[in-house]
């Protein structure tokens, strides 16, 4: 038999999977994202020019807030206390391009996959909200799961994107 959805139970209905059985380990998650913009946005952003203030302090602070408000955004998520939650940007000149990269760690028995992803989210939606006056054409993209560590799965990692 293929794999079954987690959060579906036999008849259908949405669930919170029971975790109750599982053992506590650490687990961590790390998560990036992109968004690219106009030459006069990038340099902007670069150069804290920006009228709203620092983008990219702000956006660190939304996705790091986020992280921790999982659990109130997606429904089926369980509420985890983080023991980390880390949001750093690099900025990719040539491409006008910021990188978004979110690392989450907790102690606990479900993984912290969805609150890396959900930072990464929440930090480049912060950035086009704070520059869209100057670019509304700002594309978010390739937002993934890069690695996962800890749990019955055990340690998953993806090639990173630059």
């Amino acid at each position: 038999m293929g794999e079954q959805f987690t959060h579906v139970d036999p008849a259908g209905n949405a669930r919170m999977v029971d975790v109750s059985e599982k053992d506590v380990t650490h687990r961590t998650a790390v998560a990036e994202g992109f968004i690219t913009m106009s030459p006069p946005c990038f340099a902007m952003v670069k150069e804290g020019r920006a009228k709203k203030g620092d983008v990219l302090g702000v956006a660190q602070v939304a996705g790091i807030m986020a992280t921790k408000r999982t659990a109130d955004l997606i429904p089926l998520c369980h509420v985890l206390a983080l023991t980390k939650s880390q949001v750093e940007f690099t900025l990719l000149e040539e491409r006008h391009t910021i990188r978004a990269r979110c690392t989450v760690s907790c102690d606990g028995k479900t993984g912290v996959e969805m609150e890396a992803l959900t930072g990464v989210s929440v930090a480049l939606l912060t950035v086009y909200d704070m520059c869209k006056a100057v670019d509304k054409r700002m594309v978010l993209s390739d937002i993934r799961l890069l690695e996962k560590h800890g749990g019955k799965s055990g340690d998953l990692c993806f090639e990173a994107a630059l």
